[in-house]
């Protein structure tokens, strides 16, 4: 039923399907005409803003080089290799620890701390399920039309002193730096990930958004004025884009850039930032 049900799906226009995902999701209809929430925006995006190289940007590989040009190669975790499927790998040129990741998706990450007990058979079935993942279709991300389905490898990332890999993510608006949140506890699997936003200013909201609010104080991040000019700099040419960030041992490490945070479709508690944040988006001339 699935499979006949996702056959049916490909076969409808964009905007058709966005229509029903977004009234599943939600309960309403978009305004396509005058969309107001951040979420609405986001679809209008998705339909209308088709820049041809924002591929580029989305692809966990391709992108390293141009971010690096930008904001200097120094600021990009290093890749160990990439192949086309899990069979090329040589695990004995890998370091004793390591990331596995696809280019094209969200949440294929395979962490090795320790190459005597990784466990490659659990790996592959992890990667080879997300290699088949046509990261398009699910929410019509214009962008991953385009990506290659690729695994690559990056050298393992560590903070000394939190013991862990923070996600700092900018919410950047025609080059302007807005709201940011910090996910935290993303690799403890006896606990939700916890996302927490701030402000420019590094207050704490009133939002969730997905996930929980952290129940422990969280450190603003040493370099986070760093963060936030390198965030408008990558920003800088585009209508809105999430610009991801780690500190590591006091280094600020490019992390990845998303058009289309949630793919539009998660509910803001309280609602209102919805509509706060749809403020924030101007929405450019339709490029189809």
């Amino acid at each position: 039923m699935n499979e006949l049900l996702n056959r049916i799906f490909k076969l409808m226009p964009d905007k058709m399907y966005i229509n029903l995902k977004y009234y599943y999701r939600f309960k309403k209809r978009i305004n396509w005409k005058n969309p107001q929430t951040y979420n609405e925006k986001l679809q209008w995006l998705k339909v209308y803003y088709h820049r041809k190289d924002l591929w580029k940007y989305v692809d966990k590989y391709e992108v390293k080089e141009i971010i690096g040009e930008i904001i200097g190669k120094d600021h990009i975790i290093p890749t160990l290799g990439v192949w086309n499927n899990f069979d090329e790998i040589d695990f004995d040129k890998l370091p004793d620890q390591f990331v596995l990741k696809c280019t094209h998706d969200s949440g294929s990450i395979v962490i090795c701390k320790d190459k005597s007990s990784f466990d490659k058979e659990e790996a592959k079935k992890v990667l080879e399920k997300a290699l088949k993942t046509e990261s398009f279709w699910g929410g019509r991300e214009y962008p991953y039309k385009f990506v290659k389905p690729r695994i690559i490898a990056e050298k393992f990332m560590e903070d000394a002193e939190e013991k862990e890999l923070r996600d700092y993510k900018f919410f950047v608006f025609d080059g302007k730096a807005r709201y940011m949140f910090i996910a935290t506890d993303r690799e403890n699997k006896a606990a939700d990930t916890c996302f927490d936003f701030y402000d420019m200013d590094f207050n704490h909201l009133d939002l969730r958004h997905g996930h929980p609010n952290a129940k422990k104080e969280i450190k603003k991040p040493s370099n986070f004025d760093e963060m936030i000019v390198m965030a408008e700099k990558l920003g800088a040419n585009f209508p809105h884009v999430r610009v991801d960030f780690y500190e590591v041992n006091g280094v600020t490490y490019f992390g990845e850039m998303t058009f289309y945070h949630h793919c539009g479709f998660m509910n803001f508690d309280p609602d209102k930032w919805d509509y706060e944040f749809g403020k924030c988006l101007k929405l450019p001339e339709k490029i189809v």
